[in-house]
């Protein structure tokens, strides 16, 4: 355990257990007098420490929700282009959700995909698992933006099953490998996946249809 410039956390058991916050900082003789001294007891346990990785995870989150609104974002000008024209003339099937409950049904999952990576982001790019799963991550955001390209902006909805079907088997293997690297940021992915599926069902439906 290292322990320069670190807050650490410490709870004492007496008849009431109380804490105290410790700050460590200078040469390391004074820090590992206080490990030897104080931390080695049976009576210590450490409970946290280095809250600046708080920070970077907050950092990371907030890059990482940037990113996927701003693919968001970018998808919806193919939406936009056909949503009201186009796609207003097809054939739906029953479960057709109204058009203007997709908007903030996506933005409330691209956040949650931001926060989900964002979380895994923060364990170090420099684990084998962390790039892997970011790897996964980044692939089916670029399906995610692609499906909207191929079905609003291409008008294709054969090919946009096929792009969605492939997502819908990526995200599956990004969620494995998000629950290896941390358990609710595999989670956080799980309402997305739903709705990848019930979107899938959605364009199979609509390209039998028409």
């Amino acid at each position: 355990m290292q322990y320069h410039n670190e807050r650490l956390t410490v709870f004492y058991w007496t008849s009431k257990t109380h804490h105290k916050s410790y700050y460590i900082n200078g040469p390391s003789s004074k820090k590992n007098s206080f490990k030897n001294n104080y931390l080695t007891s049976n009576k210590f346990i450490i409970l946290e420490k280095k809250p600046t990785l708080l920070k970077k995870k907050l950092t990371n989150i907030i890059i990482s929700v940037s990113i996927c609104l701003l693919i968001g974002f970018l998808s919806s000008f193919a939406t936009q282009s056909s949503v009201n024209t186009w796609y207003a003339t097809l054939e739906k099937p029953f479960f057709n959700p109204p058009n203007w409950l997709f908007a903030p049904v996506w933005s409330i999952l691209y956040v949650l995909m931001g926060v989900s990576a964002g979380i895994v982001w923060s364990k170090g790019m420099h684990h084998i698992w962390v790039k892997t799963a970011l790897y996964h991550f980044g692939f089916q955001l670029l399906l995610n933006a692609a499906w909207s390209i191929v079905f609003f902006g291409l008008r294709e909805p054969f090919w946009a099953f096929m792009v969605i079907v492939m997502l819908l088997i990526l995200l599956g293997l990004t969620i494995r490998w998000f629950h290896v690297v941390n358990k609710i940021a595999a989670y956080l992915l799980v309402p997305y996946f739903l709705w990848v599926c019930f979107a899938s069902a959605l364009n199979y439906k609509i390209w039998e249809l028409n």
